[in-house]
């Protein structure tokens, strides 16, 4: 049961004739009356009990976008339900209006409308939607909370996808089917023709030549079919927020940029996030759409603040593909103490495999190396250089491994990492 403000206003009200007649004959008829109307408004306000719910909404959304859940009211009692119905959606989904207000006749039903504007990623729920049958005089209400699960699912934005299309332009360009034509070796032998001045000479095919009465060259084309495996760290130092976003946010849009290139590049991907256990793991395109199956295994991925197990990468690696493959590790530069797991790492990866390593730099350290008015600046100033030294020379360690490096600001690592593939699959490293 609940109490509306009517009945306030009208208790309020009753208090007119205890002062003007101040006695306890005049306390018991005034409760009486409130006790009375109350419970007129209750009996004859419509059973909640015989409402039936149903709920309808997309299974998915894209973050930043909005969706309508609907929620279907059918009245089952024989009175009018006059009704504040609340389907109980999580803060983080953006039900604007999910407290509304309903009018259902006996034996008929309503549908009620909610927009979500989800404003985090991941999964939100809905368990239950409360229903307050309101009494004709709208001074009480039946009220009665039913279970209803809900759920959606918010999926990565990929606001990186406006780089594809660059990216994908000079795939075709390495592949031989845009007008523009890469002078330079390949990796794969594709076909003969003639000599043309600017060739390179190490191209020409002299068995072919003496067959023949002009010069011949080998043309060449990228490799294909090659295994790519993204692995994201999703431990502790995947929480931090840089310029407004978690790190693990543009660890994501990266792998999802770089995981869509290589599949149009005709390479197989493979995605892990990995801690201390395997978060999420996709499979090569072999079963169907792979941003399909990206975005639905990246959407509940949270850093977990724990420690990452550097040692059992290889062996997750190693799961994927035993046979050399692009090992792109998404992590940070700055957690912890590299010497101790991530230069190991890549020492032993690089043996078999050709590894890249990208992670996110803070474009507020760039910024506060820059200001040195104050004190207090010229100390963070300090800081922030020694920081960018750091990351500088833990860079430059990797690369005597044998790995390329990508550090840069969160806007700019998706499309350098995906340049960096470029550059591997061109120079027929993959």
């Amino acid at each position: 049961m609940a109490i509306t403000g009517r009945f306030v206003l009208l208790a309020f009200a009753a208090l007119a004739p205890l002062v003007l007649f101040p006695a306890w004959t005049t306390v018991l008829l005034v409760t009486g009356a409130l006790l009375l109307f109350l419970v007129i408004d209750l009996v004859l306000a419509a059973s909640p009990a015989k409402v039936t719910l149903e709920r309808r909404q997309p299974p998915n959304v894209t973050l930043e976008s909005s969706v309508t859940a609907t929620l279907t009211v059918t009245n089952g009692s024989r009175r009018r339900l006059r009704a504040v119905v609340r389907d109980a959606w999580q803060p983080s989904a953006g039900a604007a209006n999910a407290v509304q207000s309903l009018a259902v006749p006996p034996a008929e039903r309503r549908r009620m409308s909610v927009t979500l504007c989800p404003s985090r990623r991941g999964d939100l729920e809905s368990p239950h939607v409360t229903i307050r049958s309101l009494g004709p005089l709208g001074l009480a209400a039946r009220q009665r909370t039913r279970p209803l699960p809900g759920k959606l699912r918010v999926l990565p934005p990929f606001h990186s996808k406006r780089h594809l299309p660059s990216k994908l332009r000079k795939l075709r360009e390495l592949d031989g089917r845009a007008a523009v034509q890469i002078r330079g070796a390949g990796t794969e032998f594709d076909s003969l023709r003639d000599y043309v001045r600017g060739d390179d000479v190490r191209s020409i095919d002299w068995r072919a030549t003496a067959r023949r009465t002009s010069v011949v060259v080998r043309t060449w084309r990228p490799e294909r079919d090659r295994r790519v495996v993204i692995v994201l760290d999703t431990s502790r130092t995947a929480a931090a927020r840089i310029a407004d976003e978690p790190r693990l946010d543009t660890g994501i849009e990266a792998a999802l940029l770089l995981a869509v290139l290589a599949e149009r590049g005709g390479d197989r991907v493979d995605f892990l996030a990995y801690d201390r256990r395997l978060r999420a793991r996709v499979e090569s395109a072999s079963k169907g759409n792979l941003l399909g199956q990206l975005v639905q295994a990246m959407a509940p991925l949270d850093a977990e603040l724990i420690e990452l197990d550097w040692q059992q990468i290889p062996g997750q690696v190693r799961a994927v593909s035993a046979h050399r493959s692009l090992v792109v590790l998404l992590t940070a530069l700055d957690g912890g103490a590299p010497e101790e797991g991530l230069l190991p790492l890549v020492a032993r990866l690089a043996t078999q495999h050709v590894v890249v390593v990208a992670s996110v730099r803070d474009p507020l350290l760039d910024a506060m190396k820059e200001e040195r008015t104050t004190a207090s600046q010229v100390f963070r100033a300090a800081a922030a250089e020694r920081a960018l030294l750091e990351r500088a020379a833990v860079s430059n360690q990797l690369r005597q491994l044998g790995a390329e490096v990508v550090d840069a600001h969160p806007l700019e690592l998706p499309p350098m990492l995906a340049d960096a593939y470029i550059r591997l699959k061109a120079a027929g490293r993959l």
